[in-house]
């Protein structure tokens, strides 16, 4: 596949209708293109509004179908043009509109459990992975903020902040590159559609399934 077709596979990638053979080589692609994986961070809330929205349709309604080409082609070219805060509103914007024009369900559960908490950090480390992880967690009308502090020499690799929800969902909200045999801290901010007071845990995996440490809320 040609470069430009990769990183068009971005949109398609995070709402996971690539098939085992393409998401696996768009992870390969991921490891050398910083661009592609700050558009999967970007993608994360979106994911979550649509999951969430399949969850709560009864089972006599006709699933969502999946959003086709030129959709994802629509929502790249606007994130484009946009810097990342603006292409964060836009996204969440398009999943709430819509979740509104289809079912009000899916409100009840994207708004249940909130409460609004005062900034938090938990920090872990894992022996096996060597891999220190801090997160600094805030709540917000539409979620959660999220600081991102990681060290990790065990590069080069792709990886990525899993927040799993009390009910057992995923939302991956960030992804970034380790250099090889690089331990300095990383710093990166993210948001999760889920308030703090959802949250069971959060796991940092590479992009090949492997755990590499789990942080939980006190």
């Amino acid at each position: 596949m040609r470069s430009l077709e990769r990183h068009r596979d971005v949109g398609a990638y995070a709402l996971g209708v690539l098939d085992e053979a393409e998401a696996f080589r768009f992870e390969d692609h991921l490891m050398e293109c910083p661009s592609c994986a700050a558009q999967v961070t970007e993608f994360g809330v979106t994911t979550r509004q649509l999951m969430l929205y399949r969850r709560s349709t009864p089972p006599l309604t006709h699933p969502m179908p999946k959003p086709g080409p030129r959709m994802l082609d629509r929502l790249l070219s606007e994130a484009a043009g946009r810097n990342r805060a603006v292409r964060r509103r836009l996204l969440f914007a398009l999943a709430a509109s819509v979740v509104l024009a289809v079912t009000a369900p899916a409100l009840a559960l994207m708004s249940s459990d909130g409460g609004e908490r005062a900034p938090e950090s938990i920090a872990a480390a894992d022996e096996r992975s060597g891999v220190w992880a801090e997160i600094t967690t805030a709540d917000e009308d539409w979620g959660s903020r999220l600081e991102l502090k990681v060290k990790d020499g065990a590069g080069p690799r792709v990886c990525r902040l899993v927040v799993v929800g009390q009910d057992g969902s995923e939302e991956t909200v960030t992804s970034w590159h380790v250099p090889r045999h690089d331990a300095r801290p990383n710093t990166m901010t993210s948001g999760s559609s889920l308030h703090s007071g959802q949250v069971e845990r959060y796991e940092l995996r590479s992009s090949d399934g492997e755990h590499l440490v789990t942080l939980k809320p006190r």
